[in-house]
């Protein structure tokens, strides 16, 4: 396991399927709480930080997808999302609010332990970074590179774990492009279900999220460039 003590937020307004994901989580060596639904969510984050939520999409009131939008503009902790849902279009919905991960049930317990597992490693360690520079300059913005923080001016940028994910993999070739099918290895999307199209697409998503903090304007990028029939490029200062 990537971290033996990670705590995992369970979101579920099902009894039983909660129950069974936070045996089988704590079994697998992970500290484990559970919510019957957003407003109950939202009441345990407030007072506890989690490494990971686990967060189902069709919950009666306030749904997953929303409670992703409204967490993200204060959280970058992981979301993975779970639904019944599975199409395409679904997926791209659900990352396109915010999400890290998103996995359709049924499913089998071991291959969510897997993506968990993937999503922790996201985070980048300083001894990954320790050869690279400290520091890059994206005209007014800043990433540190053993802290894995992003700054403008003073002010912080949150970024999700999917997008400091792409910030370690573009910042140890800069100026170098990176293909979308290798972009997909990295995030470690090679290992979940749907076709390398609908991968690619999702990692597109994850690329115009990250576009939106660091570019002056999103839709003519100067710092996250696209090599046309070569991927994606980062081209610091």
């Amino acid at each position: 396991m990537t971290d033996p003590a990670a705590h995992l937020l369970i979101v579920d307004d099902d009894e039983r399927i909660r129950g069974l994901l936070q045996k089988f989580l704590i079994r697998n060596g992970f500290i484990v709480s559970a919510a019957r639904d957003a407003a109950h969510a939202r009441r345990l984050l407030e007072g506890l930080e989690f490494d990971l939520i686990v967060l189902d999409v069709m919950m009666p009131g306030e749904d997953g997808i929303s409670l992703t939008k409204a967490l993200r503009e204060k959280l970058t902790t992981p979301i993975m999302l779970l639904t019944a849902r599975g199409e395409a279009s679904d997926r791209i919905t659900g990352l396109e609010a915010g999400a890290d991960d998103y996995l359709p049930k049924p499913f089998e317990p071991r291959e969510l332990l897997l993506r968990i597992n993937a999503i922790l490693r996201r985070v980048p360690s300083v001894s990954e970074t320790q050869s690279a520079p400290k520091m890059l300059h994206l005209g007014p913005i800043r990433y540190d590179l053993e802290r894995g923080e992003m700054w403008h001016g003073q002010t912080p940028i949150r970024l999700t774990a999917t997008e400091s994910a792409l910030m370690r993999i573009f910042s140890a070739c800069p100026n170098e492009p990176v293909s979308r099918t290798q972009l997909v290895e990295d995030l470690g999307r090679d290992k979940g279900v749907g076709s390398s199209t609908s991968q690619e697409r999702a990692v597109d998503v994850q690329i115009t999220r990250l576009r939106r903090k660091i570019e002056a304007d999103p839709k003519q990028p100067r710092y996250l460039q696209t090599v046309r029939g070569a991927g994606y490029m980062l081209a610091p200062d």
